[in-house]
This record gives C-alpha cells, structure tokens and sequence, in this order.
C-alpha cells in the first residue's frame, strides 16, 4: 500500500486562516479490508464552506476536527479493490480529504459514485456537476422558483455556483445579472457564461453605490436573487428586490472570518414580503440524481462552459485555498494531485 500525504487541520484559526493552520503529514495507508477500495485522488475540491468548519463554533455541520485530514470532496481512479461494487480503473467521486489517497467503505451510501468521463471532464465532478451545480440547482429551482422573464442576480457569479446557476435561469428564460470581483471576470461572465450584465462590485465602495449599479442593470427590479457573499452585496441587492421576491442564501463569504454581518435595512425584508431562505445542498439528496443530469447535459452540449482555477500537488492547497477565501480563483477552485 502507498505512502500517503495528507494535510490535517493542526490548529484554529483567529481571525483570518493562514497556512500554519494546516500541518502535512505522511502516513503508510492502511491495507484494505472485505468491502474497501483505495482511491487515487486526481482532484481535490477547494470550496468557501471549508473556512466556516474550521471554526469551534455553531454551524450547520459539525467543526472539522483538530488533528485529522481536512474533509473534502475529491474525484480519482480507484486503483484496488476488495468489493464488488467497483473496479480498478473505475472514475469515482468522493470526499476523500485534502490527500493523495483514501480508503472507502464501498457499501456506505454516499461514500463514492461512478462516473462518467465521455462527455464530462473528470474535474468537472467536483464542480458544474458536482456539488456546486446542484446547489445552484437548488437555490433557483426550490427557493427561487424562476419564471420566464424575470430577474434573477447572483453573487460570486463566475464561480462554481453562480455560473452554473447562470446556464440553469437562462435556460428557464430569465434574465440573469451577475456580481463579481473585477473586469476580467465580469468581462468572462458576459461572453462565456451567457449572463445578460455583471457588476464589478469592487468599483463600488458602499452598498448604496453598488444598489445604484443594479438598478441600471435591473431596470425592473430583481424577482429573484442567489446569495454566497453576504455583507454589503446583500444590502445593496435587498434595496433593489420587487415584491414577493425570493432570495436564496448559501454562504456569507464576507463574514467566514468571524465578523458579524448585520443585515443594515431589515425592514425591506418586510417591506417587500421577502422570502429570505438558507438551505444546504446535502440535506437534499433526493433532488440530485434530477440536477446532475440536467448539470450534464448542460456542460456535454457546451451551455455550460465552466473555468477552472488548478493549483499544482498537494502542497499547494492551503495557499490556494486561502487565496479563494480572498476571490484570487477564477471559476472552480481545485488542486491537482497527480
């Protein structure tokens, strides 16, 4: 069996995470029992959600504990196997851990699923048809509810989430306006994503600034709006909101470093009879067999043409990661491993 490296969470962060949070280790992987694979991980998934986990703090999920490999999601080949439910060569998808190798429990439901690689890159599964998509998927389709000629906005737009969320409400005929960070990738979200505006949201200091941006965007209002960063994106978007809007809200990006974020004109959420809904993707995993293949088909046919930011080997994730925390990624975070 290999020698594996592996990065554990060696101690919490205070304030912003830095690489001394993260210690690599080696370690000689286990020999596999009846019923296990060993996997070798090509990808490992980089994602916001992480940063919240390595707080000692309340949360939707349990912190990522101290002195164990930082938890994942990761796509690789398995290459030995003692169950009969997969075989060496097979592509599956996971969450293995910031390492090089894991080994799975084949019969736990959830643990790991085939893949196909014909018409989607095997990367892919971590992201526009992975976890990310069907958040986005989600958030639209069971919260936001879509109509045909509405207005729907989404934060983070050139990320994992928020493109794939771009090709699911274009495909649903709304009109879809992003915010991100930078001319570059507004520039990207426009041309390749198929998103009819996006605002450069560092060219605003305040949300009265940016609320202004959207109103020019949005002539006619926002119907609907997907939530990852929180902070004074939320504000400028909740001045801009129609009646009887929906916002979805997957992260607060903005506060993962322990800051509050007061939310500066509660009221509107009245005002405008809001529905304001947080929800996490893996509390719903009777809709992702229906979201993947719509996800697929999607990225198959070239609707959906997500970027990719690749850092290089295991050593490189704790700074990629924390680089993602500040917006340096451009689309799906990864590291590739081998």
């Amino acid at each position: 069996m290999p020698v594996n490296q592996q990065f554990l969470l060696d101690n919490r962060p205070s304030g912003e995470a830095v690489t001394s949070n993260f210690k690599l280790v080696s370690s000689q992987t286990a020999a596999l029992q009846e019923g296990q694979v060993l996997v070798c991980h090509h990808f490992l998934s980089l994602d916001p959600y992480m940063r919240g986990r390595m707080n000692d703090s309340k949360s939707y999920a349990v912190p990522q504990p101290l002195g164990q490999v930082m938890q994942g999601g990761t796509v690789g080949e398995v290459v030995e196997s003692r169950s009969p439910l997969f075989q060496p060569g097979d592509k599956v998808v996971g969450m293995g851990g910031w390492q090089q190798y894991s080994v799975v429990d084949a019969a736990q439901p959830g643990a790991l699923r085939k893949v196909d690689t014909t018409h989607v890159p095997l990367s892919h599964y971590l992201g526009a048809v992975g976890m990310p998509g069907v958040t986005a998927w989600y958030g639209l389709l069971k919260i936001i509810e879509p109509q045909a000629g509405q207005t729907v906005t989404v934060s983070a737009a050139t990320g994992a989430v928020g493109s794939a969320f771009a090709a699911l409400a274009k495909a649903r005929g709304c009109r879809v306006v992003g915010i991100a960070g930078g001319p570059d990738k507004c520039k990207y979200a426009v041309d390749e994503l198929g998103f009819d505006a996006c605002i450069d949201y560092k060219l605003h200091p305040d949300a009265a600034s940016l609320s202004k941006a959207l109103k020019e965007a949005c002539p006619k209002g926002i119907d609907g709006h997907f939530e990852n960063v929180g902070g004074m994106v939320l504000d400028a978007v909740l001045s801009q909101m129609n009646a009887f809007g929906r916002i979805a809200v997957c992260g607060m990006i903005a506060g993962y470093d322990g800051k509050p974020l007061p939310i500066t004109q509660p009221s509107l959420i009245l005002l405008s009879r809001l529905k304001l809904q947080g929800f996490i993707v893996s509390e719903h995993m009777d809709v992702w067999p229906e979201a993947l293949k719509e996800l697929g088909t999607l990225v198959a046919t070239a609707k959906l043409r997500p970027r990719e930011s690749v850092a290089q080997g295991l050593e490189a994730a704790p700074e990629a990661f924390l680089g993602l925390l500040k917006g340096k990624n451009f689309g799906k975070q990864l590291v590739k491993l081998i």
